[in-house]
């Protein structure tokens, strides 16, 4: 019995993962396609497995079955050294919605939850199964001002805390 107990014990854990924080939309009428290609991270909140890392980018395409694969890749000035994490995501449910689940770790899941979305798929806001991940991704390195600032206002009303907010810095 123990081993059945500990295993659904960790698949109800994993499948918290890849849940939604509550009062979060993800936005519908995704366009994977369009979604495709290089982001620039703009922002986040601090997690260890980007700390220190500038230059960041997640670079997404499409695999041959139907997955994306997903390549981040960041510059740590500390090391002096690129680090690289390749990854595959599948969406949670219809492929419409930006709902995905992403795997750097085999079978083991968390949610990519894309919250808001431009019209032009120029700047994304992107959150995990919980507040505590937090992410600005634009097509472009820079953004104005006026983006950043739009972001972080509508982070604060989706109930993120900023204190932590990095701003990625893109240039060497």
């Amino acid at each position: 019995m123990k081993p059945f107990a500990l295993l659904t014990t960790l698949l109800l854990l994993l499948a918290g993962c890849t849940g939604l924080p509550k009062g979060i939309e993800p936005v519908t009428g995704f366009d994977q396609n369009r979604y495709l290609g290089t982001w620039y991270e703009i922002a986040r909140l601090d997690h260890s497995f980007e700390r220190g890392l500038n230059q960041v980018t997640a670079e997404y395409t499409l695999n041959d079955d139907g997955s994306i694969k997903v390549i981040n890749r960041g510059y740590s000035e500390e090391k002096g050294e690129w680090k690289e994490a390749q990854g595959r995501a599948k969406f949670v449910g219809d492929s419409n919605v930006g709902h995905l689940k992403v795997s750097f770790f085999g079978p083991f899941y968390a949610s990519y939850v894309v919250f808001g979305l431009d019209d032009d798929y120029t700047t994304a806001y992107i959150t995990g199964y919980n507040r505590n991940y937090l992410w600005l991704m634009s097509r472009t390195p820079e953004v104005s001002e006026e983006v950043l600032e739009t972001f972080m206002e509508r982070a604060e009303a989706e109930g993120f805390e900023l204190g932590e907010l990095i701003v990625v810095e893109q240039s060497r």
